[in-house]
């Protein structure tokens, strides 16, 4: 599944979901790189 995560105040993330983790964030894959963020929710 394809999420959108904030990175910082002006960076967003969009990757495949790995896993939830600590603190409300999300671990996404981009290629060989994950990062962790939090999740942006989705537009109405």
């Amino acid at each position: 599944m394809l999420r959108t995560i904030a990175v910082g105040s002006h960076v967003s993330v969009q990757g495949i979901f790995v896993r939830d983790a600590k603190n409300g964030r999300i671990i996404v894959r981009v290629g060989e790189r994950l990062f962790k963020g939090t999740p942006i929710s989705k537009a109405a």
